[in-house]
């Protein structure tokens, strides 16, 4: 049976007032999330929070529901509050010395540039190659390769399983950023085989701002230890009446990373917008989404636009980039904005990110204000 996208498009209010292809700017949260995050402040003011250690068990269950869109094991699975959280542990957790390399891709998100750079203080090197010279980049010394699977201004998708199938023969680690495609498209971490995968969840699955999750491969948990500390760290934190005191036992699980008390009106809505996923089906979704983002390309040709995607491969992604000449990319975006036609711009780049929840009249609509303003 197919989906009916007009049921699910319903979940989401928003939709109903704005034309909306911004999702690489934020995700509209669906109704059902909203709501898990009025019953969780209800439900403690029905038991002054008496129950709290319960909520645990629920952030377990929502662990577990993560795990399974992604095809790991719960016990892989850490909260984070931003995907910039992740790569701080990464990077403050290994034993750099002079002479290391970094590689990033040119035009990457700042977080895999900001903070990459501070370490040449250490004598690390940082490399940001471009596509054509990526792996000629990677040298004996590169340890760590920092990567997006989507790239936030251009669209441009890596081919993961290539990389990283390069990068293990070599024994470099890899790190993924995939809040620019987590929820639009299938992940599998046995096969991309990631060492970290961070994901803030605000844009594509349609959390609120502070709700993420980091996947830690089990052979990077063994040598990376937590950067933050706290009352959770030690292996027997659920014992409250009589927490332990002293250097804590660190678990083997990812939850060893979390460190203190986890933000549960944030979670509880990430795991409903989770739950939807797996309901409506990874597969399914992603073929929706590619879906409208081909119509999308082909509105922009017919408005004369230049796409990234055609001038290249690897752009198969929901992350639209186009270049209208004789334009303004941040006017256009603000002018369409004054219609009630939510697009973006980045460095000069007009960019449209449609979702599931998106449909055909949604990209006509578009069309039609956009052309009075070329």
């Amino acid at each position: 049976m197919g989906v009916d996208w007009r049921a699910v498009r319903a979940e989401f209010p928003a939709l109903e007032r704005w034309t909306f292809l911004n999702t690489a700017t934020y995700g509209q949260m669906p109704r059902r999330a909203v709501e898990a995050a009025a019953r969780h402040y209800a439900h403690r003011d029905e038991l002054a929070c008496s129950d709290f250690l319960s909520w645990f068990d629920d952030a377990d269950r929502i662990r577990g529901l993560i795990a399974q869109l992604i095809h790991s094991a719960p016990e892989d699975i850490a909260f984070i509050p931003n995907a910039a959280t992740a790569l701080g542990l990464l990077l403050g957790g290994l034993d750099w010395q002079p002479g290391d390399r970094i590689v990033t891709l040119q035009d990457e998100f700042p977080n895999n540039l900001y903070h990459p750079a501070l370490l040449a203080a250490r004598g690390v090197e940082v490399v940001e190659a471009p596509w054509s010279e990526f792996y000629p980049s990677v040298t004996s010394r590169t340890r760590l390769v920092v990567l997006s699977e989507v790239n936030y201004t251009t669209g441009f998708r890596p081919p993961l399983q290539e990389i990283s199938e390069f990068l293990h023969e070599r024994d470099v680690l890899l790190y993924v950023d995939g809040t620019q495609s987590l929820g639009a498209l299938q992940f599998d971490v046995r096969r991309l085989r990631p060492d970290m995968l961070a994901v803030h969840g605000y844009k594509w699955m349609l959390a609120p701002n502070g709700a993420g999750f980091m996947y830690v491969a089990p052979a990077l948990r063994e040598r990376l230890h937590p950067s933050v500390v706290g009352w959770r760290s030690h292996r027997d934190w659920r014992r409250v009446d009589n927490l332990h005191h002293g250097a804590p036992e660190f678990k083997s699980d990812a939850e060893k990373y979390e460190g203190g008390m986890l933000p549960f009106p944030l979670l509880y809505p990430m795991g409903a917008s989770v739950e939807m996923f797996l309901e409506i089906g990874p597969a399914l979704i992603e073929q929706r989404v590619i879906d409208l983002t081909t119509l999308v390309r082909e509105a922009l040709r017919r408005l004369g636009a230049r796409l990234l995607a055609d001038e290249g491969p690897h752009y198969n992604s929901p992350v639209v980039a186009a270049r209208v000449q004789g334009a303004d990319a941040s006017e256009l975006a603000r002018q369409l904005k004054q219609r009630r036609v939510l697009v973006s711009a980045r460095h000069g780049l007009l960019r449209l990110s449609a979702h599931f929840y998106n449909n055909e009249e949604d990209i006509e609509r578009f069309e039609a204000e956009l052309q009075p303003l070329l």
